[in-house]
């Protein structure tokens, strides 16, 4: 599988980080619609997307580095080279809804409502991200047979390139995508309901992927190890928690300025 997409003299860009690029792009233009629906002011929103995206890709590279270190402490000068891989979308997350709640801190902004915003198209971008694992041959799974990828329905394309050094792999990049865009679709009709209250789409996000990444993570070959725990299944358990608390405790908000579909009462304050 070539990880290049195109050449361009001696610059090479990498499929991996471009479609990393395409599904922030689709993520950016969703929230952004969104936004336009609530009134919320763009030049406010451009500048949480901007910190939101770099201090994301920063924490999950950091993310990664920190579960390698052996390695990296060895290879300093790869520690930069985000565009081979090694970006965890858990560092992403964390890091990025950190930059959020503290930009929107800072201009009393309610945050719930942006991480609401952001949360179907997320996914999505998390569903088109996970191709560049791919075409970088990595994030795939156990051992398997030809045979068991064809009952499993994966189009051949895939089973190719999941013939990694002598065997066929589980595709764990490719559930992991279909899971997210699943996940997005239903995001995107349960923020329609005029009874969910703010922070609770946002908690819907973070059960339907902690969910999905548990059980994915169990067969994946290259997970961040603590010892032999696996550490994606660790911080999905927790997000999981968290999430249903969310939900729960937003659950019990009753003033109409707690619901999501409205927008008198999301101004911000210069």
């Amino acid at each position: 599988m070539d990880p290049i997409l195109v050449t361009i003299g001696n610059f090479g860009i990498r499929w991996y980080s471009a479609l990393i690029a395409l599904g922030l792009l689709i993520a950016y233009i969703g929230i952004m619609r969104e936004a336009k629906r609530f009134g919320v002011d763009k030049n406010f929103l451009v500048n949480v997307v901007f910190w939101a995206v770099l201090v994301g890709i920063i924490g999950a590279r950091l993310y990664y580095v920190l579960f390698n270190l052996e390695y990296y402490s060895k290879n300093l000068n790869e520690i930069y080279q985000i565009w081979k891989g090694g970006l965890a979308i858990h560092g992403g997350l964390i890091f990025g809804v950190l930059a959020i709640l503290i930009y929107c801190r800072k201009y009393k902004f309610k945050s719930f409502k942006i991480l609401d915003m952001a949360a179907p198209f997320m996914l999505i971008a998390q569903g088109i991200g996970r191709w560049g694992n791919f075409f970088n041959s990595e994030a795939y799974g156990s051992i398997t047979t030809y045979e068991r990828l064809k009952e499993l329905y994966v189009p051949e394309f895939i089973i190719k390139g999941m013939y990694i050094n002598g065997h066929y792999n589980l595709p764990m990049f490719y559930f992991e995508s279909i899971w997210c865009i699943i996940g997005a679709i239903i995001l995107l009709f349960i923020r329609r309901i005029k009874t969910i209250r703010k922070g609770q789409i946002a908690a819907l996000y973070m059960m339907w992927y902690s969910l999905g990444r548990f059980f994915i993570e169990m067969y994946r070959t290259d997970s961040l190890l603590i010892g032999n725990i696996r550490v994606a299944q660790i911080v999905s358990v927790i997000l999981f928690v968290l999430g249903w608390i969310i939900l729960l405790v937003q659950g019990t908000k009753k003033n109409e300025e707690d619901l999501y579909n409205t927008s008198d009462k999301d101004k911000i304050r210069y």
